[in-house]
């Protein structure tokens, strides 16, 4: 059960399309003046020494962020990531990388909270201490060792009504792709505006892509982003992507995959299977949208 240690991905491809995204919302929810709330359900490390014991060793960075840094001119979507991956590396070496708390912090203002779930035993200590020397207000942030699927029904909906709620379990457990539709089904009975951001991996489970049809199929306002960037292995093993789907999402974010995404699939292609997918919800795509899917 607490085998899985982000720190070992740090960084990846799957890091890049999640924490893209992740900085997009936040940008958007950080142009009104009115307060919100984001729940991580699996908030793991929140800050990773690249060239520490766990990432060093694995060296996936270097098909995920490395292949990105120094390149001209990246869309939009990119930009705004690379410029949160430099607030936390000022020396100008890419030597660490925030995940989700930690950029979720670095946008947060005075008047947000956050709340993080982490069951890891070891994961929550390194958390607990990432937050202390990020210089964290307990009032502005709470941490709970607990089941995150379980622990974030109870805070919905958040007290401002305004609120981000990110689902990014490991998928170990085959049964985290079950929890996680629930998840997202319960969060809208309790709070039917909020902004679901739901990732996962493209790996060779049926359950993956059960999953991510069923989600489809949610009475909502949504958008679906997958990134390839290698065939599968012939023995079924390892990540070839990852999916993003974002419930109730802004309404600039599609626009701003469609220009990123051909991008970052030719940026991160490991072979000439590299592809991506961005889809919409019928009800939240527009006149152009709905004429032209995207899918390549």
């Amino acid at each position: 059960m607490f085998s899985y240690r982000h720190a070992f991905h740090a960084g990846n491809h799957a890091d890049v399309l999640k924490h893209a995204i992740l900085v997009q919302i936040l940008d958007y929810f950080n142009r009104k003046d009115a307060p919100y709330w984001v729940i991580d359900t699996h908030a793991g490390a929140g800050l990773y020494a690249l060239d520490g014991e766990w990432a060093g060793q694995s060296g996936e960075v270097v098909d995920g962020l490395d292949r990105l840094l120094g390149t001209p001119q990246p869309p939009e979507l990119i930009m705004r990531y690379l410029r949160a991956i430099q607030d936390f590396n000022p020396d100008g070496v890419a030597n660490r990388y925030p995940g989700s708390p930690a950029l979720t912090l670095h946008a947060l203002r005075a008047q947000d909270k956050l709340r993080l779930f982490e069951l890891h035993p070891t994961e929550i200590e390194v958390l607990e201490s990432t937050l202390r020397h990020l210089g964290t207000s307990r009032r502005q942030v709470a941490i709970a060792r607990e089941d995150g699927f379980t622990g974030m029904k109870r805070l919905l909906p958040p007290p401002t009504r305004r609120g981000l709620v990110l689902i990014d379990p490991s998928y170990e457990n085959k049964q985290d792709y079950r929890h996680t539709l629930q998840a997202v089904r319960d969060g809208l009975e309790r709070f039917a505006s909020g902004c679901f951001a739901v990732w996962y991996p493209l790996v060779q489970r049926v359950q993956a892509h059960e999953m991510a049809r069923a989600l489809e199929r949610l009475p909502v306002d949504w958008v679906h982003a997958t990134l390839t960037v290698r065939k599968p292995s012939a023995d079924g093993l390892g990540l070839h992507g990852s999916g993003m789907f974002i419930v109730n999402p802004p309404w600039t974010l599609h626009e701003e995959l469609r220009a990123a995404l051909p991008w970052l699939t030719k940026t991160l292609a490991q072979d000439e299977h590299a592809r991506h997918t961005l889809e919409t919800s019928a009800r939240a795509a527009s006149p152009a949208q709905k004429r032209s899917p995207s899918r390549k």
